[in-house]
């Protein structure tokens, strides 16, 4: 693999995360430690779309001999430099376009280039890399793995997931406490994001093996969901008691491929195709209330899912600025077109290190819930899976405050 000289330019794409900055104080570190293959770091604003429009930031000079503001970085949600959906077109398709970034590239003396997201990112790095296949033009590109989705293939868990499930699993725990004060048959069901992967949602269970609480049925995409079943489920519970708590996720799906929270929306969808869900909980809480009767109401937990850095996991942040570092060693010593990922070694202990695959072979992919993972009635998750993520929503950061508010960083 052949070493280059140059700069770097790095960005942020898709859903923001509580950890998603932390994977870029991951990698201004990295460049800091090879100051002798990259002279200088660029971030991109609003990833891609801020990269054609050369609206960059020089982040060598923001962080230089400031520990302080990366540590900040670290702490602050969201993704500082911006984000974007630009879906780009196939090399074959438009030549000219990726010309356009070559002349930005060539003008700044960009050598690497670091792209961090979820799946649709992903399809960003590999188009990238199979252009530079057939230009002239060296430069060493990686993606870097970030979704609260925990969707993303090749990689045992997603960047940012496990601050996502620990909020997850400490509000279902506030919220089945809140809802078992009273005696009157009630039904809460809490909606949770996940479009085509249910590993959100899977969190709300953790409770059982720590124990705390647990909600009584758990509805993932993976399992064909049944209205008929689903009514069944809850008029058992109100059976056994008056405080039903069930945790379904925004993806769930009948039969036939249909969403359930479908026909809630207008049916637009983003720039990937992909179709703008919301809405199951105030579905589900309908039939609940034309069929039994009780009591019943729904809630979202929407974006404090993503951005909630007050509950981040220190695991979490710790392996995603590991995973940034390690993506900026990876690009120093010849790779390129890979994909960052963590992988968990066997055994009861839990030991990650960072591992790397082909981008063609990650994006697009979605990486579903293991059947292992779900129960037979499809309406719950299994102990190992509980046994399988309570590792990753381990620890706390202590947080630096300002007037009772947390210290973000912006640029």
């Amino acid at each position: 693999m052949k070493k280059i000289f140059g700069n770097a330019v790095v960005g942020q794409s898709g859903g923001p995360t509580a950890a998603i900055n932390a994977t870029l104080a991951g990698v201004v570190r990295g460049v800091l430690d090879n100051g002798k293959t990259i002279a200088k770091l660029y971030g991109m604003k609003n990833g891609i779309e801020g990269l054609l429009q050369e609206d960059l930031i020089d982040l060598s000079a923001f962080f230089a001999g400031s520990a302080e503001k990366l540590c900040i970085l670290e702490q602050t949600p969201a993704a500082a430099l911006g984000s974007c959906r630009l879906k780009l077109p196939k090399p074959q398709d438009d030549a000219a376009f990726y010309e356009r970034l070559i002349a930005i590239f060539k003008k700044y003396d960009i050598r690497f280039f670091f792209y961090i997201g979820g799946n649709d990112s992903m399809d960003t790095v590999a188009k990238l890399t199979a252009y530079l296949e057939t230009s002239d033009y060296e430069m060493k590109v990686m993606g870097i793995p970030k979704t609260i989705d925990n969707d993303l293939l090749g990689t045992d868990h997603t960047p940012g997931y496990g601050s996502a499930a620990k909020y997850i699993a400490v509000t279902m725990q506030e919220v089945l406490r809140d809802c078992a004060v009273y005696r009157i048959p009630a039904v809460t069901i809490v909606e949770l994001m996940g479009r085509d992967a249910g590993w959100l949602t899977a969190a709300s269970a953790v409770g059982r093996i720590t124990g705390g609480m647990e909600p009584d049925y758990v509805y993932l995409p993976e399992c064909v969901f049944d209205l008929d079943k689903f009514l069944s489920d809850v008029k058992s519970a109100l059976a056994r008691h008056p405080n039903v708590v069930v945790a379904v996720s925004e993806g769930v799906c009948f039969a036939n491929g249909r969403y359930v929270g479908e026909g809630s929306q207008s049916g637009a969808t983003d720039k990937f195709g992909h179709a703008y869900l919301a809405g199951v909980g105030k579905v589900l809480e309908c039939a609940i209330r034309e069929s039994i009767g009780c009591k019943v109401r729904s809630l979202e937990l929407s974006l404090p899912q993503r951005c909630a850095a007050h509950l981040a996991s220190d695991t979490d942040l710790t392996e995603s600025a590991g995973v940034g570092k390690a993506a900026v060693l990876a690009a120093c010593s010849g790779v390129s077109g890979e994909v960052m990922a963590i992988a968990r070694a066997s055994g009861e202990q839990y030991i990650v290190s960072y591992e790397h695959h082909p981008a063609s072979s990650i994006a697009n992919g979605v990486r579903k819930v293991d059947p292992e993972f779900c129960v037979p009635e499809g309406n719950n998750v299994t102990d190992s899976f509980c046994r399988w993520l309570l590792p990753l929503i381990q620890g706390e950061r202590e947080m630096q405050y300002q007037n009772g508010l947390p210290v973000h960083l912006t640029f």
